[in-house]
């Protein structure tokens, strides 16, 4: 009885088989490392970027503060009456005169009371020396800065007093 050794051909097939296998077994440390060098750099970018610092939310806070303004600016001219902006520590809101006294405004949702995000301290600088920011029947008004401070940031709201409101940094 005849009995076949194996031959060349069968080797070749068995080794073709088991090379693939080996190859995509798993990854080297030096891929791992990379990948994970990778995933950090961007945890790290998303976290810069991703979280406001205060100066970012001070900005962000003067921002909607001068839009708000110039809203009530034109509020004032529309209603006949005139409004103007108070303020402490903890937030800001707008007020009408009526019935010969200052009123929150209540009835705008647009011009509601703000509370500030952080203990934030509003000062006033005008042209004319009032110390109020106040909007009547006048189209023009006296220019005005307005500083926001919270912690050591400081951003600025200039006013030209003919309805340009604009954020400096």
């Amino acid at each position: 009885m005849p009995t076949s050794a194996p031959g060349p051909s069968r080797r070749r097939i068995v080794a073709r088989e088991r090379a693939p296998a080996r190859a995509g077994a798993g990854f080297t440390l030096i891929e791992l490392l990379i990948t994970l060098v990778v995933i950090g750099v961007a945890v790290a970018m998303v976290a810069i970027n991703g979280l406001p610092n205060e100066r970012q939310g001070l900005r962000n806070e003067a921002e909607r503060l001068a839009l708000l303004l110039s809203l009530a600016r034109e509020e004032a001219q529309v209603r006949g009456a005139p409004i103007r902006l108070s303020s402490d520590e903890g937030g800001y809101r707008f007020q009408i005169w009526r019935d010969r006294q200052w009123r929150v405004l209540l009835d705008d949702p647009e011009l509601r009371e703000r509370v500030w995000q952080a203990p934030t301290s509003l000062t006033l600088t005008r042209a004319d020396g009032r110390a109020d920011v106040e909007f009547g029947r006048d189209p023009v008004d006296s220019p005005l800065v307005l500083s926001l401070t919270r912690g050591g940031a400081t951003v600025r709201i200039d006013a030209n007093g003919l309805g340009l409101f604009e954020v400096q940094p």
